[in-house]
């Protein structure tokens, strides 16, 4: 490959606060330290938490960039000492603790997995974050196993489309809510068994009637908040929720554990971020153990509903906290 430039652009944010802190730069071309790689970035996925930091509440890591961005894909520009298994000209796509919103991005090695063979780099972009966090929250955490039932809220979001196509692949019986015809419509065609339009029904009444009181087995929830009280209660005996965000706020006023000592149920969650790199790197020899054939052979795929050029990081962001995307946000890196 030739020489990487000098000088690259980036995305950063002009203090905390809205899409308007969103701003373009030129700052000079990382280089890769002890076992990473430096990744001439093609796309990079938006998320959540890109926002979340942007409103100064998710600072990077120490030691991470300012600059945002959780996923990329793209072709390795250079190698970092000690790096193996990998040469300059591989087409990948990496889970990054930050700096993915710029044309050259550093990545651990070990977080590196190869392009899946029927997605574009475009379409790879939008793998990293969602699939490390849903296999590790979903099969690790929540222990789902096939022939239970798992319910995910947000079903049409990158992580419920990811959630939805994996639990079903793992015989799970899935249930999703959304809030819209048009995503329960979108869910379904990803496999959920039942999709629930939440503003039009109670998702506890509707999972109780369809599983014969009983319950499901596991819950995903980004919700948290009044979504606590009514997780717990569409649970059945011995069910796991995992909590992985909270758009609707941490804490709750009142919370009655009664029911989840009754029916023996275990609440857990994580964040993924922060979490050592071995921990990470284990979460990554899973997926390329257990998903990645899946994801070479067409089996699941992300969907990516819009992709914007750097310079267009602003809508991208808007259309994010507009929820009304179907699936994966991607930003273009390339000129």
């Amino acid at each position: 490959m030739p020489a990487s430039p000098a000088i690259m652009r980036e995305i950063y944010f002009d203090g905390a606060g809205g899409p308007a802190v969103i701003k373009l730069r030129e700052a000079p071309v990382p280089a890769p330290g002890p076992g990473k790689v430096l990744v001439e970035v093609a796309a990079a996925g938006i998320n959540r938490p890109d926002c979340i930091q942007r409103a100064g509440l998710y600072p990077p890591p120490p030691g991470e960039s300012e600059v945002p961005g959780l996923e990329i894909a793209g072709k390795i520009a250079a190698l970092g000492e000690g790096v193996e298994g990998l040469k300059t000209g591989d087409e990948i796509c990496a889970l990054v603790g930050s700096g993915g919103y710029a044309e050259y991005c550093v990545a651990d090695a070990a977080l590196c997995l190869p392009r899946p063979k029927p997605l574009s780099l475009i379409e790879a972009a939008g793998v990293p974050e969602t699939f490390f966090t849903v296999y590790d929250n979903v099969f690790n955490r929540g222990a789902l196993k096939p022939d239970e039932s798992f319910l995910v809220h947000g079903g049409s979001s990158g992580i419920g489309s990811t959630a939805i196509q994996l639990a079903k692949h793992f015989g799970a019986r899935v249930f999703t809510t959304a809030g819209s015809a048009e995503k329960v419509e979108f869910c379904v065609s990803l496999g959920a068994d039942v999709a629930i339009n939440y503003r039009e029904q109670d998702f506890v009444a509707e999972v109780k009637t369809l599983t014969a009181k009983k319950g499901v087995d596991v819950i995903l929830d980004m919700v948290g908040g009044p979504y606590l009280q009514k997780n717990v209660s569409a649970l059945a005996p011995d069910g796991r929720l995992v909590q992985i965000a909270f758009l609707q706020g941490s804490k709750v006023k009142d919370f009655d554990f009664m029911s989840v000592m009754l029916k023996r149920l275990t609440i857990t969650g994580s964040t993924l971020r922060s979490r050592p790199l071995a921990t990470k790197a284990a979460i990554a020899h899973a997926l390329r153990e257990k998903v990645w054939p899946l994801l070479d052979s067409g089996a699941v795929k992300p969907i990516v509903h819009a992709t914007f050029p750097l310079e267009e990081a602003r809508a991208a962001h808007e259309l994010m906290e507009s929820s009304a995307h179907l699936g994966k946000i991607v930003l273009l890196a390339g000129r």
